[in-house]
């Protein structure tokens, strides 16, 4: 079995090394120490932007700063892209304020000049791919692409996230360190990453040589910095550059599905290699391949079968801690069953007096109480007039009394008039 497993792995390594990519250094940049030999420039690459000017560091371009707002920024490759089967490893930060907005765009267009320094709510017409990066719908972040053959107007668009043909969530923004989007496009189709991790997917796109890349950012009134660490695109040795035919549309026909590749699955478990037909000549051969792929099929089922051996552990603990929480809050039910006990009570008494009220008839009570207030009444009338005169005649001062102090009156100043006369007669007399 060991003899048979060494020539299989040494296949295995050779196939490895053989679809090893390569990368185009024209294309790329931040693949070495310095990110430009000059900082005024970047070797293969036209930079452009409006409301500032790009930085351009020793590790790092800045976009788009983080300030002054309503700024663009754009990077474009001179050369055209000459493969079919291709790789982007795309590292960038974006960092701002708490409510920064902006987007970043990755592009693979037939002509560069159709997009410019624009975005994708900003360009019209154009034939190819588009990465966008952005904060969509209040999402938190997310990652979408869009394909377009350059009959649809990006710009004027009503629905234009109705022509994502994939997406996936991903908070980008402050995260203090760069993120890392990786785009794969060979014969199986296009397949996204970020920071290794699958966002999507799809084999129904097939883009053409020939195109060009780009990346564009643009900020609003508070904008977010943009800032791209490196861009580095491989290809395939010997891979097929044929006449370029147009890309693909989501929405067009689709094509014949194709087998997808074990390794292209996530958490794809240790799997032999792919091989064809022709290269299995011999009966010992087809046979110890045979052998071999079914003897990991035998331990991908034996690994199923301990998975499902712990889930099924994990779920009778978890019954029984529920089980136990159940009994443990028994005290908790039995209060709840008192309190509905009693609310059925208070709404026992409630419809008590409720049919007590609605069967007794009160008319007999009304009149009495309605002959009791005519009563009080008439006795008010008749009896308050006689009342107030004897009050007032009790009250009143009585005549011969005014009239006794009227007289007293009289009779003391006719007295204080005799004394006064008396004394001013008897007082001695002045002559000059």
């Amino acid at each position: 079995m060991k003899m048979i497993a060494r020539p299989l792995l040494a296949a295995a390594i050779l196939a490895t090394s053989a679809s090893a990519r390569s990368i185009v250094d024209n294309l790329s940049f931040g693949t070495g120490e310095r990110i430009s030999p000059n900082g005024r420039g970047l070797p293969g690459w036209s930079v452009s932007a409006q409301g500032h000017s790009p930085q351009i560091l020793s590790d790092r371009i800045v976009l788009t700063p983080p300030t002054p707002a309503n700024t663009r920024g754009a990077l474009w490759a001179d050369h055209t892209l000459t493969s079919t089967d291709w790789n982007v490893d795309f590292s960038f930060r974006a960092s701002g304020e708490y409510q920064g907005s902006g987007n970043l765009q990755l592009w693979l267009v037939q002509d560069k000049n159709a997009v410019g320094q624009n975005d994708l709510y900003g360009v019209e017409k154009f034939d190819g791919l588009a990465i966008v990066i952005d904060q969509y719908n209040n999402r938190g972040g997310s990652i979408r692409g869009f394909l377009n053959d350059g009959g649809q107007n990006f710009k004027s668009h009503s629905s234009l996230e109705s022509l994502a043909f994939g997406h996936c969530d991903y908070s980008y923004r402050n995260l203090g360190r760069p993120s890392k989007l990786s785009i794969t496009h060979d014969t199986a189709g296009l397949t996204v990453k970020i920071d290794d991790k699958n966002c999507f997917s799809t084999s129904r796109v097939a883009l053409p040589s020939g195109y060009n890349f780009g990346i564009t950012a643009s900020t609003s009134e508070t904008p977010d910095s943009f800032e791209i660490y490196s861009f580095a695109v491989s290809t395939a040795p010997n891979t097929h550059t044929g006449a370029p035919v147009q890309a693909k549309r989501a929405d067009s026909k689709p094509s014949p599905p194709t087998l997808q590749k074990l390794s292209d699955l996530p958490s794809a478990p240790d799997f032999l290699p792919d091989t064809l037909p022709e290269t299995l000549t011999s009966q010992k051969e087809q046979f110890a391949d045979l052998h071999n792929r079914i003897q990991g099929v035998t331990h991908q089922i034996a690994d199923m079968y301990a998975l499902l051996a712990t889930l099924g552990h994990r779920l009778d603990e978890r019954h029984q801690e529920l089980a136990a929480s159940v009994i443990q809050h028994g005290s908790s039910r039995d209060q709840i069953g008192r309190i509905d006990h009693r609310v059925e009570e208070v709404e026992r008494t409630v419809q008590r007096i409720l049919r007590d009220v609605e069967s007794k008839d009160y008319r007999m009570q009304l009149s009495e109480m309605r002959e009791a207030v005519e009563s009080v009444r008439g006795g008010v009338s008749e009896h308050l007039p006689e009342k107030l005169g004897q009050i007032v005649r009790s009250s009143s001062p009585r005549h011969w009394s005014l009239i006794g102090v009227v007289v007293g009156v009289q009779i003391a100043l006719a007295a204080a008039y005799v004394v006064y006369k008396r004394r001013r007669a008897g007082a001695p007399k002045k002559y000059l």
